[in-house]
């Protein structure tokens, strides 16, 4: 247990999400760097304690990295304790609230209990230790004799991922729109896709139903073959004999997106070809794809009157309006909400979320407020998603490029479709 005298000299650190960082003690700085951000903080634990030692007491040191800013308390001998910052110059161990319980009034039983009475009865699981940030270096370092407890930001990035692998009422199917060429819709299906499949282990799949030819089956990892919804369109009779029709049959027709556990079945590629899926085509596609994945997203074309875009909009669970955040994009999905409305889609319309997608480093905060309190009025929730680098070349997508930020940021968005379904 820390005591209440003054923990000096004033120590701050800082981690950046380039594995570098920086230690000041009394304002002299020292930059650290590492193979990763846990390395880093090793070595700045391993730096502190050796001011610490040096002082024959403990100091207290100021944290701050993607995860928020933490107060721990180090010790000469390398111990580690979370802290509560009470004043300007004393620090005290969190205490652990005690647990109480709420005595409930004598009641008639008017019911016999069931065995699912008595499961449903059961407190929830105990929170895990932390694996992120500051406190999960701690356990590590410290061979779990320090165990802090999770972060706020770890707690929330726990509970996204619980939505995400909820149990479903059967098939759902995620519709991705905006009918302005440019707006994030496809980079948005495939991480939608990609996030679901991550954490749900598969059973996903990112479907690109432009009329025509779209730019999603070009951006997915390859496969041996060039087939494409419209040759599926052709054999679809052969999965429609259910004794018979397996799941690996598809994969002739989809292609396999590795350790991103989604498939994805791309639009026509041919360029002389003049054929088009229609919403009778789309119809029998998605019925017998129903059969076959729990979840499907849906990226749409740009033709909101074309009868295949209509049908994804009908057989649609969860909406998604993705938008940069830029006058032009922002426009088109704000005239797209109204035409929605004047067909009678104002329920998809209120349950729908809509991204609001960094078109660069620099975002306009004027802008950004104005389309939050515009599409916050009309829609269920609206998330922001950051700029990243590694999605600049619209290029094949590679999940392991994007920054810690970005996959964050989309697990929230895919949570929050999630408990729509």
């Amino acid at each position: 247990m820390i005591d209440t005298v003054p923990l000096f000299p004033k120590i701050e650190a800082t981690v950046a999400a380039d594995a570098t960082g920086s230690v000041s003690i009394n304002g002299i700085s020292q930059s650290v760097s590492g193979a990763d951000g846990q390395a880093v903080r090793a070595e700045i634990l391993a730096l502190v304690t050796a001011a610490a030692n040096d002082l024959g007491r403990p100091v207290r040191l100021t944290t701050r990295d993607a995860l928020g800013e933490q107060l721990l308390a180090v010790h000469p001998d390398g111990r580690v304790e979370a802290l509560t910052d009470l004043d300007a110059s004393a620090a005290v161990i969190t205490p652990t609230p005690p647990t109480s319980v709420e005595a409930l009034p004598p009641a008639a039983v008017t019911a016999r209990l069931t065995l699912n009475d008595f499961l449903q009865s059961r407190p929830p699981a105990p929170v895990g230790p932390a694996a992120m940030g500051w406190q999960g270096v701690v356990r590590r370092l410290t061979g779990g004799l320090v165990s802090p407890s999770p972060s706020a930001f770890e707690l929330s990035h726990r509970v996204a991922i619980e939505s995400v692998q909820r149990s479903l009422r059967g098939p759902r199917t995620v519709v991705v729109i905006n009918p302005k060429g440019g707006a994030h819709k496809t980079t948005a299906t495939l991480l939608l896709a990609a996030t679901f499949g991550t954490h749900r282990g598969g059973s996903t799949l990112a479907w690109d139903n432009n009329e025509t030819r779209g730019t999603l089956g070009w951006r997915a990892i390859p496969a041996r073959h060039q087939n494409t919804a419209v040759d599926l369109l052709r054999d679809l009779t052969r999965f429609n004999d259910v004794r018979n029709a397996q799941l690996g049959d598809l994969d002739n027709y989809v292609r396999a997106q590795g350790s991103m556990q989604f498939d994805v079945l791309a639009s026509d590629e041919d360029a002389k070809a003049s054929s088009t899926i229609d919403a009778t085509a789309f119809n029998e596609l998605h019925a017998t794809l129903s059969r076959f994945y729990r979840v499907i997203v849906v990226d749409t074309g740009n033709n909101m009157r074309a009868s295949n875009w209509e049908a994804a909009l009908d057989a649609a669970d969860q909406v998604v309006i993705v938008s940069t955040i830029r006058e032009d994009t922002a426009a088109s999905a704000a005239w797209l909400v109204d035409g929605l409305y004047e067909k009678g889609h104002a329920e998809k319309v209120r349950n729908a979320v809509t991204v609001l997608a960094a078109p660069s480093k620099l975002v306009d905060p004027q802008l950004s407020r104005r389309l939050h309190g515009h599409f916050a009025s009309l829609t269920r929730a609206v998330l922001d998603v950051p700029h990243d680098q590694a999605l600049v070349d619209g290029g094949t997508l590679n999940f392991d490029a994007l920054s810690p930020a970005t996959r964050e940021a989309w697990l929230q968005v895919t949570a929050t479709v999630a408990n729509g379904l």
